[in-house]
């Protein structure tokens, strides 16, 4: 390719290779397809084509698959819009198209179509007569003018009645707004784009179906020469547009049922149908069977390779086949968060009460994390790392925020109010088994912060971070005020001794008369206790005693009495997040 001069502004055609294939592809390239011997398929190197070697340059898969597809862009819009997208995609028009394919009695007709073919002849020739005798006047003036004379033709009125005519018009398909009332009716622009959606992908596939069995008048549509394809390939683009999250789980369930329905499909299982949906909707992944997912997972830039990239993952082996993890992580995952395949990272949070407030920090504090797509997921400590195989598959960042649970060492590890030097360890099995890898809670108190994070390299560098509970240290005593050292277990105790002053309350931000009854028994225990071991033994037994949903009591509390920002966010959970925000920029740049 000739350079032009450094100073020249225009540049020459082609300036790169994209920009020649784009206008001459078709000139250089074409595909042709050839028989290859299926027993060499994973032979190295590949089989070779000669040039002289026999060749199809038609499509290869003519005749043995069939493809339809409903994009995205089907056309609604809002009824007052003088869009002319909108008549496309209005249901009468569809159905106008499945009629004239499918029903049309004047295409081929058939016995049972005689009736009505009948009834529109005579209902014309009656239109006719009424026509003539309305316009003899006007064309007797005609002739009063010497026209049409005597040798021209003479002029009749007549009609041409089609059945198909009748769905040619805004008010075709109506929508009855009472049971009891035929003549209380809408035109069908004004029901819910949703429902629009919904009835229009639906007749869609009964379309693609009755097209290919060959239903009803489509026969004559099809070449007469061939046969049925034995395989049907319907794809369907985001088909989640308008829908509320319970229309788009009922269309996912049903969908390939209307596929499926007709006879010679259910008596005959040489021909076969598969579905493929393209989404970005949570609702859809939970109601489709884990083994049926295809993540497409973006890659950014590498040294290896300088454009970012895409890969394709399997999800049917993430877990192994058939085991209690695959089982375990299908029910979870299609129960609560799938998410979780559409978020830049994931928060594993122990419980309800970490799962209520921690939203409230990073949209409070963390302005950068607000702003990306975050999975916040609640799961224990003891089935977080079943979520390992997913994470690492689909190399999606995670932050584990979990609780140190500390409890004694000897006998059946009874839980034990944390201390230094007195043999604990702590029992939360992402900390001591998945993560970490160390269960002495002296050790796990005074571990390096980098220590707590697991780089991976597979496909994709991405990292897991756990945040566990670290040592605070408060100003207890009337008198002295000295720093004094609290270790906490949990999330709860960490989030009392962080905002001490605030359960002070010396400042009256928490009204006892407004808070639940946990809430006013922790700050009583604060403001009694003559020790701070009798203080801290209060609240380890307050916040463990009682009802199973304590830590949810006690974040509903907090909520409701105290603004988000006057809380201060716990050390462990603000370095997480932390590592977190600063993990998605580097990934960004």
């Amino acid at each position: 390719m000739a350079r032009t001069k450094e100073t020249a502004t225009k540049s020459l055609f082609p300036k790169d290779l994209c920009e020649f294939l784009e206008k001459k592809l078709n000139a250089y390239f074409s595909i042709k397809s050839y028989i290859l011997d299926p027993s060499k398929c994973e032979s190295e190197p590949p089989q070779s084509t000669p040039f002289d070697m026999e060749c199809f340059t038609d499509n290869p898969l003519k005749g043995i698959i069939r493809v339809n597809m409903i994009d995205a862009q089907r056309g609604f819009s809002d009824p007052d819009s003088d869009s002319s997208e909108k008549v496309k995609g209005q249901l009468s028009a569809q159905m106008r198209g499945y009629y004239d394919k499918h029903l049309d009695p004047e295409k081929t007709p058939s016995p049972e179509d005689l009736e009505i073919l009948d009834a529109t002849e005579s209902a014309r020739a009656i239109f006719d007569k009424n026509l003539a005798i309305k316009f003899k006047s006007a064309i007797g003036e005609l002739e009063q003018l010497g026209y049409p004379g005597i040798s021209n033709p003479k002029i009749t009125v007549a009609t041409k009645v089609s059945t198909s005519e009748t769905l040619r018009h805004e008010s075709a398909v109506q929508y009855a707004l009472s049971k009891n009332n035929a003549d209380m009716k809408l035109p069908e622009k004004y029901n819910g784009l949703g429902y629009q959606n919904l009835i229009s992908m639906i007749f869609s596939l009964m379309g693609f179906r009755d097209g290919w069995m060959r239903v009803g008048k489509s026969k004559q549509n099809e070449e007469s020469d061939t046969a049925i394809e034995p395989l049907h390939l319907v794809l369907v683009e985001e088909p989640e547009a308008h829908l509320h999250m319970q229309v788009q789980q009922v269309f996912i369930r049903e969908a390939y049922t209307v596929l499926q329905n007709n006879s010679r499909l259910k008596e005959n299982n040489r021909f076969s149908t598969q579905l493929i949906i393209s989404t970005h909707s949570s609702h859809i992944a939970r109601e489709t069977n884990f083994a049926n997912l295809r993540y497409f997972k973006r890659l950014p830039e590498t040294t290896e390779c300088n454009v970012a990239t895409a890969k394709v993952i399997n999800m049917s082996d993430v877990f192994g086949k058939e085991d209690d993890t695959d089982k375990f992580v299908t029910r979870y995952l299609q129960a609560t968060h799938c998410d979780l395949f559409f978020a830049d990272a994931a928060i594993f949070v122990e419980g309800s009460a970490e799962s209520m407030l921690i939203p409230h920090f990073i949209r409070n504090k963390y302005p950068e994390l607000h702003q990306s797509y975050i999975s916040i997921l609640s799961i224990g400590g003891r089935h977080s790392h079943r979520l390992n195989p997913l994470i690492s598959k689909l190399c999606l960042p995670t932050l584990v925020i979990a609780d140190l649970d500390s409890a004694e060492k000897a006998g059946n590890h009874k839980a034990a109010r944390p201390e230094r030097n007195k043999d604990l360890i702590s029992g939360n099995y992402a900390v001591t088994k998945w993560i970490i890898g160390e269960n002495n809670l002296d050790k796990l108190y005074d571990l390096a912060e980098d220590k707590k994070v697991k780089v991976f390299n597979e496909s994709h560098e991405y990292s897991i971070r756990i945040a566990y509970q670290t040592p605070i240290k408060i100003k207890y005593g009337e008198k002295e005020a000295k720093d004094t050292e609290v270790l906490t277990g949990t999330f709860e105790d960490c989030v009392v001794y962080t905002n001490f002053e605030l359960f002070k309350d010396e400042d009256n931000k928490i009204d006892t008369d407004d808070v639940g009854n946990l809430v006013k028994k922790v700050k009583d225990a604060i403001n009694t206790s003559k020790t701070f071991n009798e203080l801290h033994e209060s609240i380890y037994k307050l916040l463990r005693e009682g009802k199973s949903d304590i830590k949810a009591e006690f974040a509903l509390d907090l909520i409701y009495a105290i603004d988000p920002n006057d809380l201060i966010v716990p050390t462990y959970i603000d370095k997480g997040l932390e590592w977190l925000q600063t993990f998605l920029h580097l990934e960004e740049l």
